[in-house]
């Protein structure tokens, strides 16, 4: 490994981030190119999964022979009807080396687009920043491990865990920079789901009101049984989310119950946390019975990743604990 891949890595990964949410049922990879210290070409996975990142990166480049290429998944081995497989652009354009976070799972390439690559002569690395690319490309890992979406579910909550005042007041428990932070995590997913209570009660637009984000809105589901509104999709059960090909990422928002159903699933892989410094005593809950009947079952299940201030609320993210 250089001393340059790490720096270069976390660029190519902080690219591929663009198009989270976007890409499904594609991942959603970064890809730098660098040549003497220098950028030279860049690209990212484009919404609908392509083109993919290597070949706009080579495309912005042009020459790129002697050059370094960081992508964030091994190239793609297989030729598509929608566009030629990136191990064999980039076997074509020989640059020096090409450094990977990590391997592709998928049948079809998995190793194969590294032994191409080899096979041309092209110097290869592999794992370098694997953890973080992990994180970024977390909805095509988790479809293509347990065959469903990547499911986060947020939380805003008192401190003693409340999510409204007993008479159904909740707008607003937390402030304005924490809403902003949870606008920018929907546009960051495919789809967001709340359970029927919630959809009823407060009648939820569950859009992007950022400024140059609107667009970036997801779809929209309620967990229930019944019809759903023009535009929602209907999902009878959270097992029902594994038969969306086209979602990756799914964004759980409220409410309590729809945040037990997931839970006691097993099917939530990261907790948004977002806690304001205010105690309301009595009033709902953030999560139903999900289930539980022996304390030591709810221990070692969840890792702190992350926490952060935001005015003067705190946000604590975990991930789910899996072997």
């Amino acid at each position: 490994m250089a001393p340059d891949d790490p720096r270069w890595m976390k660029a190519a990964i902080a690219l591929s981030e663009r198009g989270r949410g976007r890409t499904a049922p594609n991942p959603n990879v970064g890809c730098i190119i660098v040549r003497d210290g220098k950028v030279i070409g860049r690209g990212w996975t484009q919404p609908g999964g392509r083109p993919h990142a290597e070949a706009l990166a080579i495309d912005a480049a042009g020459d790129i022979g002697g050059a370094t290429v960081y992508a964030t998944l091994e190239p793609c081995a297989h030729v598509s009807a929608r566009g030629p497989a990136c191990a064999d652009l980039l076997a074509e354009a020989r640059p020096a080396r090409v450094v990977i976070a990590i391997g592709d799972p998928d049948s079809r390439t998995n190793g194969a687009g590294v032994a191409r690559l080899e096979a041309a002569g092209i110097t290869v690395a592999c794992g370098v920043e694997s953890d973080a690319a992990r994180r970024a490309m977390s909805g095509f890992l988790t479809r293509q491990s347990l065959h469903r979406p990547h499911v986060t579910l947020k939380l805003a909550t008192s401190l003693d865990g409340r999510i409204a005042m007993a008479d159904g007041s909740s707008q607003w428990i937390t402030g304005e920079a924490a809403r902003a932070h949870a606008h920018l995590e929907r546009a960051r997913t495919d789809m967001i789901l709340v359970g029927r209570g919630t959809l009823e009660t407060d009648a939820p637009r569950l859009d992007v009101r950022l400024p140059g984000l609107e667009d970036r809105s997801p779809r929209r589901a309620v967990l229930g049984h019944g019809a759903a509104p023009d535009g929602w999709l209907a999902l009878d059960r959270p097992e029902a989310v594994a038969g969306l090909s086209d979602v990756d990422h799914l964004f759980v928002e409220g409410g309590a119950g729809a945040a037990a159903a997931f839970l006691q699933t097993d099917m939530v892989d990261r907790v948004l946390l977002y806690r304001a410094p205010i105690i309301i005593g009595q009033g709902p809950s953030a999560i139903g019975a999900i289930g539980l009947t022996n304390l030591a079952d709810a221990q070692g299940r969840w890792n702190l990743t992350d926490t952060r201030q935001l005015g003067s609320d705190r946000l604590d993210v975990y991930e789910r604990a899996r072997s």
